[in-house]
C-alpha cells in the first residue's frame, strides 16, 4: 500500500513536471489540447524561445516526466507480479494511482496552479480574460468521466492483463 501511494505521488509529480515543461519552456500550442476551447482559440503560438535554451530544457523535462510515468507503470506491474497480486489487488493499485492523480489534477493543478496562481496566464496573458471568473477548474464533465468511468475501466483492463502473468 505504501508503494502504491508513493507511485501515485510520483505520477502526480511527473504530470505537473510535464505541464511545467510544456507551458513554461516548450511553449507549443499542440500541448494544450486539454485547455478550454476558448483559451486555445486566443493563445498565440510562441515562435521565439522564452530564453536561449528554454526549449531544450523543456524537452529534457518533458522526456524525464514521460520516463517517470513509464517507471510508475513498470514498478507497479513488476512489484505486483513479484508479490503475486490477484486481479483485485492490481485493480485497486491502478485505480488508486489514477484516482489520486485525477484529484491532484482537479484540485491542485486546475484549481490552484491555473486559477488561483495564474500560472498559464503568466506565459499566455491573452488567455487571462477567458479564465477570469472561473470558480473551479476546467472541463469538469470530462474530468469526472475520467475519474469515474475511464480510469476504472482502464484499471480493470490493466489488472486483468497483469493478473494473467501473476
Amino acid at each position: 500500500m505504501l508503494l502504491t501511494i508513493f507511485l501515485a505521488i510520483v505520477f502526480c509529480a511527473a504530470m505537473a513536471l510535464m505541464l511545467l515543461s510544456a507551458v513554461a519552456f516548450i511553449q507549443d500550442n499542440r500541448f494544450f489540447s486539454s485547455a478550454p476551447k476558448e483559451a486555445r482559440d486566443v493563445i498565440k503560438q510562441k515562435d521565439k524561445e522564452l530564453f536561449y535554451g528554454a526549449r531544450k530544457i523543456g524537452w529534457t523535462l518533458f522526456i524525464l516526466s514521460v520516463l517517470m510515468i513509464l517507471g510508475v507503470g513498470v514498478i507497479s506491474i513488476w512489484d505486483g507480479i513479484r508479490s503475486g497480486f490477484t486481479f483485485v489487488q492490481f485493480f485497486l493499485r491502478f485505480v488508486l494511482i489514477f484516482t489520486i492523480y485525477k484529484l491532484c489534477d482537479m484540485i491542485l493543478i486546475d484549481n490552484f496552479l491555473l486559477l488561483k496562481f495564474h500560472f498559464f496566464q503568466y506565459y499566455y496573458p491573452e488567455a487571462e480574460n477567458i479564465m477570469e471568473g472561473r470558480k473551479y477548474g476546467f472541463n469538469i464533465r470530462s474530468q469526472l468521466l475520467k475519474l469515474f468511468v475511464i480510469f476504472p475501466a482502464a484499471s480493470a483492463l490493466a489488472a486483468w492483463i497483469c493478473s494473467l502473468f501473476a
